[in-house]
């Protein structure tokens, strides 16, 4: 069925087991995965008391994108291994996650992308918009998104540690 995934990842819960359920998936198909980071890529900076630009700070802020991507990706292969699922991983940038996470699909030849979608409402979701969904419209493979929101009854959400009743 499916010989490639794309798994993108920012590193939040939801994300996390939207990962967790795509590597099930690719261990069922036989299936290898791709974990991908998106870290933006909007140039910082940093103007000092003479308005000067600060390649030290942008340096240190790089830094800590890719320290935390890193750990991101980490997970990603983690998980794999656990499954016996092959897994490679990639870190990319742009100012456009959905770019990058389409084009590293066709790059590498994926046949199926995985992904949280997370639900906004109102202006938020106007403005903002939603990643998944952009990667939904531009993307020529199959995209199957994981919602964040979860019904009471659904088996990853955990009952709350204390109920009184």
């Amino acid at each position: 069925m499916f010989k490639h995934i794309l798994m993108p990842t920012d590193g939040s819960d939801h994300s996390k087991r939207a990962i967790e359920r795509g590597i099930e998936l690719a261990k069922l198909c036989g299936a290898k995965v791709t974990g991908i980071h998106v870290m933006p890529d909007y140039p910082m900076m940093m103007i000092g008391y003479e308005g000067s630009f600060d390649p030290i700070s942008q340096e240190k802020a790089d830094e800590e994108a890719r320290a935390l991507a890193a750990d991101f990706l980490a997970f990603v292969q983690k998980t794999a291994a656990a499954a016996g699922v092959p897994c490679d991983t990639v870190v990319a940038t742009n100012a456009r996650p959905y770019d990058a996470i389409v084009n590293t699909a066709n790059e590498r030849g994926c046949d199926l992308i995985v992904m949280t979608s997370r639900y906004r409402k109102g202006l938020v979701s106007l403005i903002m918009g939603n990643e998944s969904t952009r990667v939904l419209h531009r993307a020529s493979i199959p995209v199957l998104t994981f919602r964040a929101i979860m019904s009471v009854d659904h088996p990853d959400k955990t009952p709350p540690k204390s109920v009184k009743t």
